[in-house]
């Protein structure tokens, strides 16, 4: 029963924005007094580490396959909002990317998504297109799958792909966010449309929590709808100089 609790960020292909979609969404979910942690299971991009203030030492990586403990691995970021957000980056050298896309790697997953959710109010996973063990037990083991693509025919085209891929998992595809685009084009099945951010903060900080009037919207309901919650926040109205610019 709504509101849920989990949910994986899947890309329908690399480069779509998938991990900021997902740090957004998380950052949303804060924004409102929620607390989050958002973990990652994109080990051939590992791109939410940028994102993670100071040196990782437990990673991901090591957290699903060395047994390590969930609060070393989380990095706590401070941004003015009235919940928490924690994030669990992949920083793995390349001699451990083989054993962090193992089945062990999958099950030691499991268990750190399932001590997450006893101590957050969320959690997220930053999920690339499904190829490995720990991303197939992301999209098998979240209460709710949300894809991200593009507005292209490409992104249509990568979007089919998935479907195929997760129903091959069994896994179901709940929630279609379209990313950087002003409506869905070709994609007929979007269930939000997010489109691209004028400016990114030079510290990485997420955008959603000095909300503007365009972007930051768009991701509370994209957020909205992965997680089928109601969120309490404001945002800045779009005043006639910007509908001029």
């Amino acid at each position: 029963m709504p509101p849920y609790e989990t949910a994986a960020v899947v890309g329908a292909a690399g480069g779509v924005g998938t991990t900021r979609t997902a740090l957004e969404t998380a950052a949303t979910l804060a924004r409102d007094g929620r607390d989050v942690i958002l973990l990652d299971v994109a080990f051939e991009t590992q791109g939410l580490v940028d994102h993670a203030p100071g040196a990782v030492d437990t990673d991901a990586g090591r957290l699903y396959t060395d047994d390590a403990r969930l609060s070393e691995a989380l990095v706590e970021l401070s941004l003015p909002v009235d919940g928490e957000l924690a994030v669990c980056p992949a920083r793995a050298p390349f001699s451990l990317l083989a054993r962090a896309s193992t089945a062990s790697a999958a099950q030691g997953f499991e268990a750190a998504m399932n001590e997450a959710v006893s101590v957050a109010d969320h959690v997220v996973v930053d999920v690339p297109p499904v190829a490995s063990n720990p991303a197939v037990a992301a999209v098998t083991t979240a209460d709710r799958v949300g894809v991200v693509t593009t507005a292209t025919e490409r992104g249509h085209d990568a979007l089919q792909r998935l479907q195929a891929r997760l129903a091959d998992v069994g896994a179901d595809r709940d929630t279609t966010i379209v990313n950087r685009a002003v409506d869905p084009g070709p994609i007929e099945s979007a269930d939000a449309t997010v489109p691209e951010i004028e400016q990114v903060a030079s510290d990485s900080t997420p955008t959603a929590v000095d909300p503007d009037p365009v972007f930051a919207p768009a991701v509370a309901d994209a957020t909205a709808a992965l997680f089928d919650v109601e969120l309490d926040l404001e945002f800045p109205e779009q005043g006639l100089l910007s509908d001029l610019r």
